[in-house]
């Protein structure tokens, strides 16, 4: 069964990941494991598969204490208030899905035929998980200082722009003044679903404006998804300032 996915070309594709990374994984398939989305695992039953969600839930652990633990000694005269701005901003799912989309982690997903085609690979949603999984599978093959190194490695710069406060853009507030300036009206958010457990739910929201949908977002909380949501839209009307 795992022939059927680490084939060849999949070997030889992760083989270029770890070029990129600099890391040497002992653990090809658990590496493999980070891209597999939910979707692709429920239309290749076949297979047995295992999706990428528990490794994103690790990734995420780490990752929140990696940052926390470096902000801390960082900027030792900062509030406690300020040290969590910071750490929102380079936690979220904007910033973590910039960073995956510079890895080009896209190309490694495994998707079905219906979020390939629906543009899955450049979905922030989806890039954000991975790189959460990706640090997850880092932390379980390489060790923690291994996932931190990583980790600061990637996001130092983001971490200094959020301290200077340049760093996390409000894609509502810049889709309602779009939206009040060319449309004379404001958009609201309806939240489609919830999934999962109490301590851990997903929210999926949509934009609307004028009664038509203009982006969808998924995140941990309300607020998350709907500035996916927002983004989503802006990037729809060609307005986006990433």
């Amino acid at each position: 069964m795992k022939k059927l996915v680490l084939d060849e070309g999949r070997l030889k594709l992760l083989r270029q990941l770890e070029e990129n990374l600099n890391i040497s994984f002992h653990n090809l398939e658990l590496l493999n494991q980070a891209f597999i989305h939910e979707s692709y695992a429920n239309e290749r039953k076949d297979l047995k598969l295992v999706s990428n969600e528990r490794l994103e839930f690790l990734g995420d652990s780490v990752l929140g204490l990696s940052i926390t633990q470096y902000i801390y000694f960082k900027y030792e005269d900062s509030s406690e208030g300020e040290l969590n701005k910071v750490r929102a901003a380079v936690v979220s799912r904007p910033t973590l899905a910039q960073k995956a989309a510079t890895l080009r982690l896209g190309r490694y997903l495994l998707l079905s035929k219906g979020e390939e085609a629906g543009g899955g690979r450049e979905r922030a949603s989806l890039l954000a998980n991975a790189f959460e999984a990706l640090i997850g599978v880092i932390f379980l093959d390489q060790g923690l200082d291994t996932a931190k190194r990583f980790i600061i490695n990637q996001l130092e710069d983001k971490v200094e722009s959020a301290k200077r406060n340049e760093l996390f853009k409000d894609y509502k507030s810049i889709l309602q003044e779009m939206a009040q300036k060319d449309y004379k009206c404001c958009p609201h958010y309806e939240v489609v679903k919830e999934e999962g457990p109490d301590h851990c739910k997903i929210f999926e929201i949509q934009a609307v404006l004028n009664d038509k949908v203009l982006g969808k977002g998924r995140g941990k909380s309300k607020k998350e998804a709907e500035q996916e949501a927002a983004r989503q839209a802006l990037a729809d009307l060609n307005k986006t300032l990433i």
